[in-house]
């Protein structure tokens, strides 16, 4: 069973279900007909009984010679004569009729069971039960009562048996139609079945594509459509979508990593090589050391930022969260910012003051760092920058400005990509990863990072977050 398709073990399912519910149906229908025929049967036998009631009329003696010309049937009866009809037959469609006395002998018609019945007692109007050599039979009596009739009984009889016949007819025709019925539906449910389990089919293709040509860049395509298997193969596509991503970020970062970890590495090889060509003085070999401390500090600089950037993009939720006092924490790092003085650049800040958020102290203090370092780096000589934290009814926003040298429009969004460089004068200035990072720990608070900027008129890039009740 394990090793069948699904489609094959929903049929088989789907089959023994129908079986069962035929048999059940056969038994209920067999149940339902006996007991309809044999109601049939007792309705007729009334109806007989009280049709033959009719047919039998008391007449005196000297009226006999009008009648010796008819049909029906003529019994001496008391001080005159009883004509039964002929209508009055000996048995109709099962039910036979007899004529009888009070004292049970016969008088007229039939009675199958005649000794069977010599003790049993006259009933009017009521249906007995008898059995007789294993057959039961329904007997109803009913008492003659016009005038020159008194002591006279009508009983009427008919077997059970009498409804075998139709009872076998519906039994044989259901034994036709509900095993076919059964045989079209297990057809019709394998076929449906295939159908329906077709998209799962191209699912499995497409998988199976994808894992043998590591393809993410395939879909799968099940057309228009809103069930479970649409949503299904939605999900995989997203799926596959955002394992492309992945791997294509990853890709990028590789790539990127190492083409900036080349460069500081290209010259300390070379600086190596040019200071043991031959002996060098004690001022060389100092100038040789400070290049190869500088690219050293760069490259571990560059890799300390490449394992923080990918623990923040990969782990998020190793950064544990907390209510911090962001009105605290920038005017801290403000201070802390103020004392670089590099290029002559004043730092002044506006905090508000009792601002609170929820999230990560360390990450937020180094996402103010990283935008306050990147304005210091792209300021201009003797220059300003304004760090302002303000909040509405709606969000909170920190604002980092500078009147630095500004970013041209086609750039501001790329600026924030990994290792981007706005042109080749920044190489070497930093690792291009701080905005990018500036970036991800913006959405790991839910907020985002914008930039407004004009070139040669300066920048100001502006983390909002939602305003939470703390």
């Amino acid at each position: 069973m394990k090793r069948l398709s699904i489609r094959l073990k929903v049929t088989i399912w789907f089959a023994a279900a129908l079986f069962l519910n035929a048999v059940l149906l056969f038994a209920a229908v067999l149940s339902v007909s006996n007991s309809v025929i044999q109601k049939t049967i007792r309705d007729n036998l009334v109806e007989t009984v009280m049709d033959n009631v009719d047919e039998i009329a008391f007449f005196q003696a000297g009226d006999m010679s009008r009648y010796a010309n008819d049909w029906d049937h003529y019994i001496v009866y008391g001080s005159g004569f009883l004509e039964i009809d002929d209508d009055f037959l000996d048995a109709v469609n099962g039910v036979y009729t007899s004529l009888m006395n009070v004292d049970g002998s016969l008088l007229y018609g039939e009675n199958p069971i005649l000794k069977g019945t010599t003790e049993l007692e006259l009933l009017d109007g009521e249906i007995q039960r008898l059995r007789v050599e294993g057959t039961l039979y329904y007997v109803y009596d009913r008492e003659l009562t016009r005038q020159g009739l008194e002591g006279l009984w009508l009983r009427g009889i008919v077997s059970e048996t009498q409804g075998e016949a139709q009872l076998s007819s519906i039994a044989g025709l259901s034994l036709i139609l509900l095993p076919a019925l059964v045989i079209l539906a297990i057809v019709g449910g394998y076929m449906v079945a295939g159908r329906a389990l077709k998209p799962i089919q191209k699912i499995s293709a497409a998988a199976a594509q994808i894992r043998q040509g590591g393809d993410l860049k395939k879909r799968i395509e099940l057309g228009e459509g809103k069930d479970e298997l649409h949503e299904l193969a939605d999900n995989f596509n997203q799926m596959f979508e955002r394992l492309d991503d992945s791997f294509e970020a990853e890709r990028r970062f590789t790539s990127d990593a190492s083409h900036e970890l080349r460069t500081p590495m290209s010259v300390i090889m070379a600086q190596c090589e040019y200071t043991l060509e031959k002996p060098r003085s004690v001022e060389e070999y100092q100038e040789a050391l400070e290049v190869i401390r500088r690219q050293g500090s760069r490259m571990s600089g560059l890799i300390r930022d490449m394992l923080d950037f990918t623990r923040l993009e990969g782990k998020a939720e190793s950064f544990g969260r907390e209510i911090v006092d962001l009105s605290e924490l920038a005017a801290s790092v403000c201070e802390d910012m103020a004392l670089v003085q590099e290029k002559g650049i004043r730092l002044t800040s506006s905090i508000k003051e009792g601002v609170l958020v929820e999230g990560n102290r360390s990450l937020l203090s180094r996402l103010l760092v990283n935008l306050i370092t990147n304005a210091y780096r792209y300021g201009r000589e003797n220059g300003e920058i304004q760090v302002a934290l303000e909040e509405d009814e709606k969000e909170i926003r920190l604002l980092v400005a500078d009147n630095g040298i500004g970013i041209a429009d086609e750039d501001q969004e790329k600026i924030f990509s990994r290792f981007y460089q706005v042109d080749a004068s920044r190489t070497g200035r930093g690792s291009g990863l701080g905005l990018s990072m500036v970036r991800q720990i913006a959405q790991f608070h839910g907020g985002q990072i914008t930039v407004k900027s004009r070139l040669g008129e300066g920048s100001c890039f502006i983390f909002s977050i939602p305003k939470k009740n703390i």
